[in-house]
């Protein structure tokens, strides 16, 4: 029986686990504002990989990157009816600028000075970079106008959970602007793969892109695209998404420019966004019961090196020892960029410094003592592989040459040993072969464990036939995830009205 690092794991109490990884891997904590964290440096170096990678992706499709202010005036909002109505339950209002004194040793906001109009806490930016677009934008010269900022955003969120729903969360949003139709639906398309490749790539998260139905759609979008993950306990995480807003943001805004002919259009545009929900997938998706497990490309340390101190005179040839092997890490490159080595000198027990290591995921832990000293050599653990056969720790001795020169094939097969167990329990989780509603109550019947995806045929129905679907869903918390890209051919009929199937769209249990 191995005793594992966690006091709960992933079969007893998923949710519980899941929160035990992130206080246990110090990723984040609570507040004290009601959906709001605290993201602590591990968790925050986790993000800042992800920003610099993802960044670099937007940069080379010709992406600049900007700034908006964080707050917008409510009659911005007011302008595009359908996407105010989709915010509207989730919007955080400024109406004062100033506290003053109630008398009574507390702050009060101060009747006289109360703004003329309410300002948004930035839910999304459409609003205000369309103002902004309708400024910039005059001639198709103009065009194509392509931004992207990182920023933070508030949604008043009812039910919250670290990193998946949360009241503030980090993201980057792109919004584009275009002079007909097809450049932006390419455009937008353009992003969901850049979001498929950098997910599957960098996050090792494989993922089905395609098209959200209809009622999924972001609010005043023409077509929503995401990427959807699986987690450990078989729901789906929407891990990305990129929207054709066509010409809805640009009629209220007044985004237009004159064409080549000198004629009067509207402009097209885009938006498209990635957020720290990516950690939590990230942690639910490669997590396991001793903690986290970071993909080399993301892990803000690849090798942790611990020295084996016990307050000796050895121990000044072991830290020497160690900051050379540090030294000759640090020249290597892995997976296209230099390693990231640390040495961990805190006055902490080795055996405390190495589970915290274990626990916070890093991709390879070397620990060094007198003997490893002595011998030329050094004492390995994969984080990706913790335990051998017989379930003791898989500590191998190695000598440090060795270690040195495969150190990045070994990070290397770390990223694509982590990608592969996803990968094998997502293909292994999709079931196709359920033919009617019946079939769907079955698979998500109640006790069922993890159940996973059903990949079904439908007729794509729309209006008061698609609301039908979405309640009968609801009733059973199953939701309708997206329409995969690269699905096979229809060949029968909707699992859920009994017409003629035009595609097939994914159905799950979502977070």
């Amino acid at each position: 029986m191995i005793k594992h690092a966690l006091s709960v794991s992933r079969e007893a109490d998923f949710a519980a686990w899941y929160q035990t990884v992130i206080t246990e891997a110090d990723m984040a904590e609570e507040s004290g504002v009601r959906g709001c964290m605290v993201i602590r440096p591990w968790g925050y170096g986790i993000w800042e990989r992800m920003q610099r990678l993802l960044d670099d992706r937007i940069k080379a499709t010709g992406h600049e990157n900007c700034y908006f202010p964080l707050f917008i005036p409510l009659s911005y909002f007011e302008k595009e009816a359908e996407h105010v109505d989709g915010f509207a339950k989730e919007m955080a209002v400024v109406t004062h600028h100033r506290l003053i004194s109630d008398g009574k040793g507390g702050l009060i906001p101060d009747p006289s000075a109360k703004l003329e109009e309410p300002l948004v806490v930035r839910p999304t930016s459409e609003t205000v970079i369309g103002t902004a677009f309708a400024r910039w934008v005059q001639s198709w010269r103009d065009l194509p106008v392509l931004i992207n900022q990182w920023a933070n955003v508030v949604r008043w969120e009812m039910r919250t959970r670290m990193f998946l729903r949360t009241a503030e969360f980090l993201w980057q949003e792109g919004h584009t602007a275009h002079a007909s139709e097809a450049e932006a639906r390419e455009e937008t398309l353009r992003m969901l793969e850049v979001y498929r490749e950098f997910a599957e790539d960098c996050v090792a998260l494989p993922v089905i892109a395609g098209e959200k139905p209809e009622n999924e759609r972001f609010p005043g979008a023409v077509a929503t695209y995401s990427i959807e993950a699986m987690m450990q306990d078989g729901k789906a995480l929407q891990a990305g998404t990129s929207h054709f807003l066509g010409t809805n943001f640009s009629k209220a805004q007044n985004i237009t420019f004159q064409n080549a002919e000198g004629q009067v259009e509207l402009a097209h545009t885009t938006s498209w966004g990635v957020s720290t929900r990516m950690i939590g997938g990230l942690i639910m998706v490669h997590g396991d019961d001793d903690g986290l497990r970071v993909p080399p490309r993301v892990a803000p340390w690849q090798v942790v090196i611990v020295p084996m101190l016990r307050d000796q005179p050895e121990d000044a040839a072991i830290v020497e020892y160690c900051k050379a092997l540090r030294a000759e890490l640090g020249a290597l490159s892995a997976l296209g960029e230099p390693v990231r080595a640390l040495l961990d000198l805190k006055a902490v027990k080795a055996a405390t410094k190495r589970w915290g290591w274990v626990k916070k995921g890093a991709p390879i832990v070397i620990e060094v003592g007198g003997r490893d000293v002595a011998g030329g050599n050094v004492s390995v653990i994969r984080r990706d592989r913790l335990y051998r056969g017989d379930g003791k720790l898989d500590s191998a001795v190695v000598a440090k040459g060795d270690f040195v020169a495969g150190a990045a094939a070994m990070l290397a097969e770390i990223q694509q040993a982590l990608y592969a167990d996803a990968k094998a329990r997502l293909d292994a989780n999709i079931v196709r072969d359920v033919t009617d509603f019946a079939g769907v109550e079955a698979f998500f019947a109640e006790g069922v464990k993890n159940p996973g995806f059903l990949e079904v045929q439908w007729s794509k129905p729309t209006g008061p036939a698609l609301e039908k679907v979405v309640e009968r869903l609801k009733a059973l918390k199953l939701t309708l995830r997206n329409v995969p890209a690269n699905a096979a051919p229809v060949d029968g009929a909707c699992v859920f009205t009994g017409d003629a199937a035009v595609e097939r769209v994914i159905v799950g249990r979502s977070y």
